[in-house]
Formats: structure tokens, C-alpha cells, sequence
């Protein structure tokens, strides 16, 4: 029955909070200069729709942490809460420059990498750092720097794939849905899992095309802190390749893209991260999007089903 009233509330209270944002966000003009370099579609549009909707992910952490506050609800909430900050700075540094480059590149990740590495060290100090997925683990060591690489290239991943009305939320909302079959289901866990799907599930209700507000690189480091968190806080490290399928994908089309022009002078996509390449050739952005969230779903499960 708890856990029914506190899905009802972080829904309730997301959508609430997110309206009012939202209309604040309009007043003040808190848009952000769209890419010159981007796909070029629906420019206007997207230009006046606010795009900080990921700081209401931080306040409704910061209820969540306060309702159930312990130990593990700080450190669980600590590598997305610090991740969206370093987001937040990225938002607000766009807005204040009115262009579309906020913290550089190199300085953002240098951030990302701190926050990755301090949190993945004291998760390690816990003993609770483990490669695996539970049916065959194994830690020592080796988790250690592969933890810190996986935790920071899903932030990574989930801000890559942030580009499209709805598809890095619904994305996110599919990989909570996997987790059910691959972390243990105790209290913290099923909290976390609640508290996290409907916050995001009141997020998506503005977000799904036509979007009335985009989450931002606040947004996008908050969830893919989250999904880092839950995988490697629960000794389930490499379970983030299966719940962050499409994120994956969508990072590695990036980097192919940028290893090929550079070393091959040649593009593989006509414009990378993937989803693009999908605009480029016209497909409509609904229906990339849901068929990201289709492939996602499905890859998600195969890979969660073969390894349980």
C-alpha cells in the first residue's frame, strides 16, 4: 500500500511541479539556442520550448531522499543528483550565452569523471562492487575501473541520446521495467525503482511530441547517473548493457561517426547520434522515436532473458 500512495504522489507531484516550471520557464524565456550544426527541423519550435525540465528530477530526488532518508538513499542518490548538477551548469551556462555550447567539452568531463570515480570508490570501499549479474559475479579489482567507465559512459549514453521529443525518457522508463528481472526486488529497490518511473513517467506526459518542455543536459546526466546507480550499487554492474541497449547503440553511432571522418575522412550515418541519420532520411521524429523505444524494449529483454 506504500509504495501504491508513493507512486501516486511523485506522479501527481511531478506533473504538478513540471506544469509550473514549465510556465515559469516561459515567463523568464529560459530557451536555448538550438545547434547550427543539428538536423534543422522544426527550428522554431523547438527553439521556444523551454529546455531545463530535468531540474524538477533534481527537487523530486531531494523529496525522495528526504522521505526515506538512510545511508544507502544518500549514496544511492548522490551520483545522480551531483551528475544533474554538473548538467544544470551546462543548461545555465547555454542560457546566459545564448548559444548552444555551455561548459566545454573537456571541462564537462572532467567533472563527469570525478563524480563517477569518487562514487564508484566508495561503493567499492562498501564491498558492495561486484562485475556480473548475479548468476555468475565476480569483483576485485577489475570492477573497479570498469565500474567507473560504465558508470560514466551511460551518463554519457542517456545525454547522447537526448535528442528527440520523449525518446530518452520512454527509454528510460522501458530500462526500469527490465530492472525488475535484473536487480534483487527488496524495499530500497522497489522504492527507488517507483520513485524514479513515476517521476519520469510526469516528466514524459510534457514531453512526448509535440514536446512542451525538453530535460536538458540536467536531465540527461540525472538519469543516466540513476541508471548507473542502480545497476553497480546492487552488484550488477554489466547489467547495465541490457538496460541501457538503445543508449549504447545510440553512443556507439557517435563515436563511429567521429572515428571514420577523422581516420577514414568518410561518414558511415548521415548524422550522427543515430536517431538523426533517421531524420536525415525522413522519417517522421514519432515514429523513430517509437521505434527506438521498440528495439530498445525488445533488445533489452532478449539480452536481460539469455543471462538470468
Amino acid at each position: 500500500m506504500k509504495n501504491f500512495f508513493i507512486a501516486i504522489l511523485f506522479f501527481a507531484l511531478s506533473i504538478v511541479l513540471q506544469y509550473f516550471w514549465i510556465k515559469f520557464q516561459r515567463r523568464e524565456h529560459l530557451m536555448q539556442a538550438q545547434k547550427t550544426y543539428g538536423v534543422n527541423i522544426d527550428v522554431e519550435i523547438k527553439s521556444k520550448t523551454p529546455s531545463m525540465g530535468g531540474v524538477i528530477f533534481l527537487v523530486m530526488s531531494l523529496i525522495a531522499l528526504g522521505l526515506s532518508f538512510s545511508l544507502d538513499a544518500l549514496i544511492f542518490w548522490s551520483l545522480p543528483i551531483l551528475s544533474g548538477l554538473v548538467g544544470f551548469i551546462d543548461d545555465w551556462l547555454k542560457f546566459k550565452t545564448h548559444t548552444s555550447e555551455g561548459f566545454s567539452s573537456l571541462a564537462k568531463l572532467k567533472c563527469q569523471l570525478i563524480i563517477c570515480a569518487a562514487w564508484v570508490i566508495l561503493i567499492f570501499m562498501r564491498g558492495d562492487l561486484a562485475l556480473g549479474f548475479g548468476f555468475y559475479d565476480f569483483g576485485g579489482w577489475l570492477a573497479l575501473p570498469l565500474a567507473f567507465l560504465m558508470t560514466a559512459g551511460t551518463i554519457n549514453a542517456v545525454n547522447i541520446t537526448d535528442g528527440l521529443d520523449g525518446l530518452a525518457a520512454g527509454s528510460f522508463l522501458i530500462s526500469l521495467a527490465v530492472m525488475l528481472i535484473l536487480i534483487p526486488m527488496n524495499k530500497f529497490n522497489s522504492e527507488i525503482l517507483i520513485e524514479l518511473f513515476f517521476m519520469t513517467a510526469g516528466f514524459l506526459f510534457f514531453n512526448i511530441r509535440p514536446a512542451k518542455t525538453f530535460m536538458g543536459d540536467t536531465g540527461s546526466h540525472f538519469l543516466g547517473g540513476a541508471l548507473a546507480a542502480l545497476c553497480v550499487m546492487n552488484g550488477r554492474t554489466l547489467a547495465i548493457i541490457p538496460v541501457g541497449f538503445i543508449f549504447i547503440i545510440e553512443m556507439l553511432s557517435s563515436a563511429i561517426q567521429i572515428f571514420t571522418i577523422r581516420k577514414l575522412n568518410k561518414k558511415i550515418f548521415l548524422m550522427a547520434p543515430l536517431h538523426h541519420h533517421y531524420q536525415k532520411k525522413g522519417f517522421d521524429e514519432t515514429a523513430v522515436t517509437l521505434r527506438f523505444w521498440l528495439v530498445h524494449a525488445v533488445g533489452a529483454l532478449l539480452i536481460s532473458l539469455a543471462i538470468i
